[in-house]
């Protein structure tokens, strides 16, 4: 199925509009009702699993641990006293851009007591970002204010815009924000043919030219952008991917494309006021759910699957359906490629090159809150590459009054991008720190950047306790940890591996966040699209009649279109991008 995008389906003819209005056809419409088995109950399994029912097939969803995924809460068990609940834990905070459109479409399909949109309008705006600098170096607000239109319309504005506003204010030597800025500008005038053939081998820190500039570019431009915002590696990420996100953000940022404010949070923990009311939703639908199953392998004959072998905790089982959709992440996909598997579906062989990286969370419970900012906080300085956000200012629920022994009031919810560079406690890199020195080590950097002029934001006794991703597990024979749930990097070239949802056997579909998608980035919206993209490709190959689940695309700015056409010919040609000028 083709790509819509999403002017084309709000735009669309008054038969289609009507279409997406009430929804997918009825289940009756369907050929035959059919079983599907999706193996994987995170973002990208739920989102198949939803699409699937609602089309009329009996789904059932197999996970191996909890449903969500990585974006599932996590109780830390033991914490609730009082008739309270555990405090929440998580893999990492969630943040919801403007410009993601699947997630928020799913959403307003989930029913939320009273909300008008169900499940989505329980994002709210996190709309102060803070980029807290170390060393006594004065904070950043790196996008302090919301642009107009008009100031991403063309080259000149552009370059004003980041020159004077964004990088100008910051430390940042004028030259080099104008520098910056216009890399940015070859970017979003190259065409996608460049776009694809010359920026995707390209590394971001190749494309800033960071190693000719000054520390301080390397820190702001070159590697912020890369692990405050998309947490990437800017030494290895395409610079079509990072330049990609870079365009998404910066119309978020002036409310073009979007789905609402550039940076959206949930208004309390995740399975509250998403993942379970989801999870009801589905279940109300017919759709079944196994936990605790753990698939093992791929049985093939004739060119189709006829089981996936799995554990159970009763013991093996052989998982039987007319449709397989494997929703696992990556690592967990390889494994099942069998010599057997490969010679049915050559092109998975791919998967195996594709490369993941740790980006897991801490959270620390505190006795009384502290002020930071109304958004996001990124740690640029920091060496663990640090983001985080206080919930509670945005959370519905009383916090002490909801959670744990009533003596926390907030979670401070922090990401650690980096487990490789060694810190500035113990010397060690993060994969290298038992959990106690990662506590104490993403503390000591956090307060090396809020409490560098001498200003009391952290003080040591706020902490009331700490939980640590339980992904992240100590073996004390290697002296370093484990990593149950890593994430997917988007490396340079790697789009030519990473496949599409149908694999060349007849009845499994790949979806997850490592297959092509519009946003192209490890992320649940890119994972809620491949599920959908799955859920589209059963639905042609069973012959059952539906209404295809939408698929958006990014907006794509109409301003900058006659530069591409023009950059397409000189790109035809052999030739450097106009503004590629050094």
């Amino acid at each position: 199925m083709g790509s819509l995008s999403r002017r084309s389906v709000l735009r669309g003819s008054g038969i289609a509009a009507g279409a997406l209005a009430v929804g997918p056809l009825s289940p009756a419409l369907a050929v035959r009702r059919r079983r599907v088995a999706v193996l994987g109950g995170g973002m990208a399994g739920l989102a198949a699993a939803h699409e699937l029912v609602e089309r009329g097939f009996e789904v059932t969803v197999y996970e191996r641990k909890a449903l969500g995924g990585k974006a599932r809460s996590i109780p830390v068990r033991g914490t609730a006293a009082g008739g309270r609940r555990d405090l929440p834990g998580e893999h990492g905070f969630r943040f919801f851009p403007g410009f993601y459109h699947h997630i928020p479409d799913t959403m307003r399909r989930i029913p939320f007591g009273a909300n008008e949109n169900g499940v989505f309008d329980n994002l709210v705006p996190a709309p102060v970002p803070l980029f807290p600098r170390s060393g006594g170096r004065d904070d950043m607000q790196l996008f302090g204010f919301a642009p107009d239109p008009r100031h991403l319309a063309s080259p000149d504005a552009l370059i004003r815009l980041i020159r004077d506003e964004w990088l100008g204010r910051q430390a940042v030597m004028p030259h080099e924000a104008a520098y910056f800025a216009s890399r940015l500008v070859v970017y979003l005038s190259s065409c996608d043919e460049r776009r694809m053939g010359q920026w995707e081998k390209t590394s971001w820190w190749d494309f800033v030219r960071a190693e000719k500039h000054s520390a301080e570019y390397q820190t702001v431009a070159a590697r912020g952008m890369t692990r405050a915002l998309v947490a990437a590696k800017e030494e290895v990420a395409s610079t079509r991917t990072i330049g990609n996100m870079a365009e998404a953000f910066m119309y978020a940022l002036a409310g073009v494309g979007t789905e609402g404010h550039a940076d959206m949070v949930l208004n309390g923990p995740t399975n509250e006021v998403w993942i379970d009311p989801w999870l009801q939703l589905l279940r109300s639908k017919g759709v079944r759910f196994r936990t605790g199953t753990t698939v093992v392998g791929l049985d093939v004959a004739n060119g189709r699957i006829t089981g996936a072998r799995a554990t159970t905790p009763n013991g093996p089982t052989t998982i039987e359906a007319d449709w397989f959709v494997s929703a696992m992440p990556v690592e967990r996909v390889t494994p099942l490629l069998s010599a057997r598997v490969l010679r049915a579906a050559p092109r998975l062989e791919g998967l195996k090159s594709l490369v993941v990286d740790w980006m897991n969370g801490v959270q620390f419970y505190l006795r009384r809150p502290v002020d930071i900012t109304h958004g996001h906080v990124a740690f640029i300085d920091s060496p663990w590459s640090l983001t985080a956000l206080t919930q509670g200012q945005f959370w519905t629920n009383d916090f002490p009054a909801t959670y744990g022994d009533g003596r926390a009031v907030d979670c401070l919810s922090v990401d650690v991008s980096d487990w490789t560079t060694p810190g500035i406690l113990f010397g060690k890199p993060a994969k290298r720190c038992t959990k106690a020195e990662v506590r104490a080590e993403v503390w000591a950097q956090m307060k090396a950047a809020l409490e560098d002029t001498g200003a009391s934001v952290l003080p040591d006794d706020v902490l009331h306790s700490w939980f640590l991703d339980p992904a992240i597990q100590w073996d004390p024979a290697r002296r370093a940890n484990t990593n149950d749930e890593p994430l997917l990097i988007n490396t340079v070239d790697s789009w030519k591996l990473r496949p599409r949802a149908r694999t060349g056997i007849s009845n499994l579909f790949l979806s997850g966040d490592f297959c092509r998608t519009n946003v192209d980035l490890a992320t649940m919206e890119g994972a809620n699209e491949s599920g959908r993209q799955a859920a589209n490709a059963i639905l042609d190959e069973s012959g059952a009649r539906g209404t295809p689940a939408p698929i958006y695309k990014m907006h794509r700015p109409p301003e900058w279109e006659a530069l591409k056409v023009a950059d397409k010919a000189l790109y035809r040609l052999g030739r450097k991008n106009a503004f590629d000028i050094g």
